[in-house]
């Protein structure tokens, strides 16, 4: 790890620089060799290097999203060209070009901290052994020997001897329990935020490969914190342990304000957008139009969510427009009614009124048969006589309508 380290060494006087500039805020609130001072400096060098991640953090999402969007189409040329790596390959980077897709983004955030991170280390372990480093002078180091956060020293490891813990005049029991729970803590929060991305922000309608990937790193990732947690100064642990807190509430309002398409959290979200819009009659806010608007935009290309979602407009009297905004219009309200109607299946029959309504129907297909073949005799008839071809028809089972003539050697 220091050989890591020493290899970031190059940006350790720009964080030793913002430390002090913290240090000399916070010590003079709470004393300049107090833990609350070192230790909220760490933290607010973590605050302004997430705040300055934020464009990058921007970046990951979108990656992110459209890599779950490609999934599909990536499979598909995986199976297509599976015996050949190189034209697989090629079509890969052709798929990425086109849609304007970086693999490497999802990965930015991280690579952008690490020589933070490293430089940070480097730093404590020089503090640890009391040498200057930066542009932290001698008096500077031995403050920051002294200060401790909850008993433990910053610059102090789990995996530190009983007599390099005495020499910062600390416990060692202190030292291990309090990294432990910090190593807990890191590793929980973690987990925490990749398992809300995996249950409320990816589209469940499509199941790809990367899901299992996704939810593979969320058991992993914490495990190798963990493991690593035990060669982190206490100080690198606050680091971390405030990064990852600042990730999950960063990951939580995204996923309430910005949801993937055909997620858990979007079907939540239009929902609060489609009470809003039912309470005040408009679509309140700028990103909300806009959203409305690609909605809109997207025709049969919704996913269930947004088609709920414009059912839910129209079944409360609202049409969405083309601009993001709702009117209000009874002729909706109508033809959202009509078409539940529509789509409402008949009550099912049992098998008896199947059975006895085709009976019914058949007897009285018979009967208009019978009556489309009797003659229209419009002359008047005498009364008290019948016709012969009457009384012959009046007969059970002879055929009805004119009969021919009987052939004269017959009996009659």
């Amino acid at each position: 790890m220091d050989t890591i380290a020493s290899l970031f060494s190059f940006i350790t006087t720009p964080v030793s620089w913002i430390i002090v500039q913290f240090h000399s805020l916070y010590g003079a609130l709470f004393g300049p060799d107090t833990g609350w001072a070192w230790g909220l400096s760490i933290v607010s060098l973590v605050v302004l290097i997430r705040i300055c991640l934020i464009p990058l953090f921007v970046k990951q999402i979108k990656s992110m999203r459209n890599m779950q969007a490609l999934q599909p189409k990536m499979k598909a040329i995986q199976e297509r060209y599976k015996n050949d790596r190189q034209r697989q390959s090629e079509e890969m980077m052709k798929l990425y070009k086109d849609t304007g897709t970086n693999p490497l983004s999802s990965c930015l955030p991280i690579l952008a901290q690490s020589p933070f991170f490293f430089a940070l280390y480097h730093v404590l372990s020089n503090i640890a052994s009391g040498k200057t480093i930066g542009v932290l002078n001698q008096n500077l180091v031995d403050s920051a020997r002294q200060a401790k956060i909850f008993g433990a020293p910053i610059a102090a490891k789990f995996t530190d001897s009983e007599d390099k813990v005495a020499a910062l005049h600390a416990s060692l029991t202190d030292v291990r329990v309090i990294t432990a729970i910090m190593i807990v803590l890191m590793s929980a929060s973690q987990f925490y935020t990749q398992r809300q991305l995996m249950q409320k922000n990816v589209d469940l309608s499509v199941k790809t490969p990367y899901m299992q990937q996704q939810k593979m790193l969320m058991y992993i990732f914490p495990i190798i914190f963990a493991v690593m947690g035990i060669n982190f100064p206490v100080g690198v642990l606050v680091y971390w342990l405030t990064t990852n807190v600042w990730t999950m509430g960063q990951q939580m309002y995204v996923i309430n304000q910005n949801p993937t398409p055909g997620s858990k959290a979007q079907d939540s979200y239009l929902q609060r957008l489609l009470k809003g819009v039912s309470a005040h009659g408009e679509v309140r806010g700028r990103r909300k139009r806009n959203i409305v608007q690609a909605i809109v935009a997207k025709g049969s290309d919704r996913n269930d969510n947004e088609r709920k979602f414009i059912a839910g407009l129209a079944k409360a009297g609202y049409a969405a427009q083309a601009d993001g905004t709702v009117i209000k219009s009874d002729t909706v309200t109508a033809d959202a009614d009509a078409g539940a109607a529509a789509r409402r299946q008949p009550k099912r029959q049992s098998k008896s009124q199947r059975q006895s309504g085709g009976a019914q129907q058949t007897g009285e297909d018979k009967l208009s048969l019978q009556k489309q073949d009797e003659p229209q005799d419009t002359k008047p008839k005498p009364a008290g006589k019948t016709a012969p071809g009457n009384a012959r028809q009046a007969k059970s089972g002879q055929r009805k309508g004119q009969q021919r003539p009987k052939h004269p050697s017959s009996k009659k």
